[in-house]
């Protein structure tokens, strides 16, 4: 996606939280390791390009904004993972957001990220898909209900795929 931005002339800049991971998981075997990493430091390896820390970013000097979805959304921006509806957000993250809202600026959230955004403003649609599993293809229908406990509309949507 980086890519595709910079070959469209799009400036962008990349945040992290400089904080601890909440763990670091071997995705080769699923094993916990017991090195643990600095998501700050991760996210710089990940995304190969300028980062900075979480804290320096002000809403002021951006047009919107994008939170990444995935395990480092549910596990370090938040604790979606692991408590759920009942979830922390990062402050800073928790800030961010509140920052570009008050600004009315554009904001982005996705896969799980969008459980971010209902947890810190509790108002607000967002969707992460469909809030049924009735075919077993949408196995993460129970975040839905979690956004709904979190003070969001839940807003069911298609994914459509075209090679077109």
């Amino acid at each position: 996606a980086l890519v595709t931005l910079s070959r469209e002339g799009v400036q962008y800049s990349i945040f992290a939280p400089d904080i601890p991971q909440m763990h670091t998981i071997n995705h080769l075997n699923g094993q916990e390791e017991s090195v643990n990493r600095n998501v700050l430091q991760e996210s710089a390896r990940i995304a190969r390009g300028n980062i900075a820390a979480l804290n320096t970013l002000a809403a002021n000097d951006f047009d919107g904004i994008v939170f990444p979805g995935g395990f480092g959304a549910a596990k370090n921006l938040s604790t979606v993972a692991v408590k759920g509806p009942d979830c922390e957000i990062n402050n800073e993250v928790q800030r961010v957001i509140t920052d570009f809202h008050n600004l009315k600026k554009p904001m982005g959230f996705c896969c799980i990220a969008p459980t971010i955004v209902a947890k810190v403003l509790g108002t607000g649609e967002v969707t992460v898909g469909q809030s049924k599993n009735d075919d077993g293809n949408w196995p993460y229908a129970d975040t839905a209900q979690a956004i709904e406990k979190m003070g969001a509309k839940h807003v069911d949507t298609a994914v459509n795929i075209s090679f077109d």
